[in-house]
């Protein structure tokens, strides 16, 4: 619960620090002097808008810090606060938030003394407080604003997150389904196209490096005949000749310079080279006697590798690259091809992939919409009974959930939620928005506010002055409600109510006190006799009499 604001040079605040308790708090004072200034401080602590223009007018920044406390560690502000890493350590069942603006339009924001951004401070907002203002009969009227409500007072999040993801596993998978869809139109063409290359590559099936194996291949055969005199030449030359041949002429020359060796060692290096070569010059003979018998004159084969590297040219051109590129090329139609059909297979897993999401969402939105005309019998008979006690004895409520198993998906499911209502005998049910009367709108915004409220987790809540349009003993029952309210909430109601005031636990008086040239406003907390003569001055006006003291006195006794 809040238990501590501090205010600095915001508006005509100079400085104001307020100590809340327990129970319900009724903040009063007269009008213009500042009653709402602890919830625009608050709000400010909770993440809302950052205006310039709430700063003193001579002040450079404004400030305000708020500290909430709470028992159980296992609360939801204790496992976000440890979730985000800004627990304190000292003291991990409370916490401060502090805010900061300048005139500069600057906004900087803490949480228990750590630097955060104003996204988180909106985060933890809903953990502490739930502020009702005095406009909230407008959002009532709201279909929108109707269904939160209902939400809230069912108190089903897990059936909302299960439609909210179903929602969301649906829509991703459909996007994935219209873009698979709309390239499967795109790549028909293509398919088609990769279709038929695949085919007439696949047919001729070129192998890898297989173009130069061909180019090597042709020339070879191409020159059969003359590599086969050429060889033959070189052949009688080096060693088969009959006369002078390479071999019998460095074998004769050997003989020689061995016999001479005796006379001059000298001549050994020449020896040795000689008899190298000549063993080189046999070697050599016996390559091309087998290079020779390798040798092919085979027309037929020739002309098989001339056509086939006719057809790698021809297949070269009509692809745009050279004959070297075509085995890779082919490959790469290949993947192409593969992912392509994949592609289409996967189009045709996703339809069914799509249409169980569909399904897994519709059970879920059936699941919510059970849970929530449950809800809305239970809220409307509790509504109608409060409708009653505030001086509307004939009135009916009735919250209408519709269903629409086809209906467009949302996060939100597939209903609609009408809030229908009268007031009046004999007259029929109608939308809330169609109420004439605004007094009997305010009213009845009134009743499901304190209803839904008591149904959230939230520990405290602010009332706004959402008694406007209340008197008499619709009055006194309000305060009836807010305070019982108060008994499991902390409640802190800003009213200009006698009988509203007077059911608080405690109550805060809001002055504004000026000197004639600056104006600051204040609020104090008032002891049983101060709460007598604020009374009085609620029932009375200005002048405070006996009368109105006793009457003020009767109301706190009652309360």
């Amino acid at each position: 619960m809040l238990i501590h604001l501090h205010i600095r040079n915001l508006a005509v605040v100079r400085q104001l620090d307020v100590d809340f308790r327990a129970g319900m708090t009724a903040i009063t004072g007269e009008t213009g002097a500042g009653k709402s200034i602890a919830l625009d401080a608050l709000g400010l602590c909770l993440g809302n808008r950052a205006d310039v223009d709430l700063i003193r007018a001579d002040a450079d920044k404004a400030e305000v810090s708020a500290t909430f406390q709470w028992q159980s560690p296992q609360a939801p502000v204790a496992q976000w606060l440890f979730t985000e890493d800004l627990t304190d350590a000292d003291d991990p069942n409370s916490c401060v938030l502090r805010r900061v603006i300048t005139r500069e339009g600057r906004s900087k924001a803490w949480i228990n003394g750590i630097p955060v951004t104003v996204a988180q401070l909106k985060q933890l907002a809903p953990l502490l407080v739930n502020i009702h203002g005095q406009h909230e009969h407008q959002l009532l009227t709201r279909p929108e604003h109707q269904l939160q409500l209902l939400d809230a007072y069912a108190r089903h999040q897990h059936l909302l997150d299960e439609v909210s993801h179903a929602y969301q596993h649906w829509y991703q998978l459909r996007r994935q389904q219209k873009q698979l869809h709309q390239q499967q139109a795109d790549n028909e063409a293509r398919l088609q196209l990769l279709h038929y290359q695949v085919s007439e590559l696949n047919e001729f099936a070129l192998g890898e490096d297989e173009f130069e194996a061909l180019e090597r291949d042709h020339k070879r055969l191409a020159n059969s005949a003359a590599l086969q005199e050429d060889s033959a030449f070189a052949l009688n030359a080096i060693f088969e000749g009959e006369h002078n041949n390479a071999y019998s002429l460095l074998q004769s020359a050997l003989s020689r310079l061995e016999q001479q060796l005796d006379t001059d060692p000298g001549l050994a290096e020449t020896v040795r080279l000689l008899s190298d070569a000549s063993v080189q010059v046999e070697e050599a003979a016996r390559e091309l006697r087998r290079y020779q018998d390798a040798i092919e004159l085979d027309d037929e084969l020739l002309l098989y590798t001339e056509q086939r590297m006719t057809q790698t040219l021809q297949l070269a051109r009509k692809h745009q690259l050279s004959p070297q590129q075509l085995y890779d090329h082919h490959q790469q139609l290949l993947i192409e091809l593969r992912e392509l059909q994949e592609s289409q297979a996967a189009s045709d897993t996703i339809d069914d992939a799509v249409e169980q999401a569909a399904t897994l969402y519709r059970q879920a939105a059936a699941a919510l919409s059970a849970s929530r005309a449950q809800a809305a019998a239970e809220l409307s008979e509790r509504i109608a009974v409060s409708m009653q006690q505030l001086n509307m004895p004939h009135g009916r409520f009735i919250i209408e959930v519709t269903h629409q198993a086809q209906a467009p998906a949302t996060r939100s499911g597939t209903d609609a939620v009408n809030f229908m209502v009268t007031t009046n005998p004999g007259q029929p049910l109608q939308a809330l928005a169609k109420i004439a009367s605004g007094g009997e709108l305010s009213r009845i915004s009134l009743a499901i506010q304190v209803i839904t409220a008591s149904q959230m987790t939230t520990p405290t809540l602010m009332f706004d002055e959402v008694d406007v349009g209340v008197s008499g003993a619709t009055a006194a029952t309000v305060g009836k409600l807010l305070r019982q309210l108060g008994e499991s909430n902390q409640v802190i109601c800003v009213t200009h109510l006698p009988q509203v005031a007077a059911k608080a636990h405690q109550q805060l008086r809001v002055d504004k006190v000026t000197d004639g040239e600056n104006t600051e406003t204040t609020m104090v907390h008032l002891d049983p006799n101060e709460r007598v003569i604020e009374l009085a001055r609620l029932l009375g006006g200005d002048e405070i009499t006996a009368a109105t003291k006793a009457n003020a006195a009767e109301l706190l006794a009652v309360g």
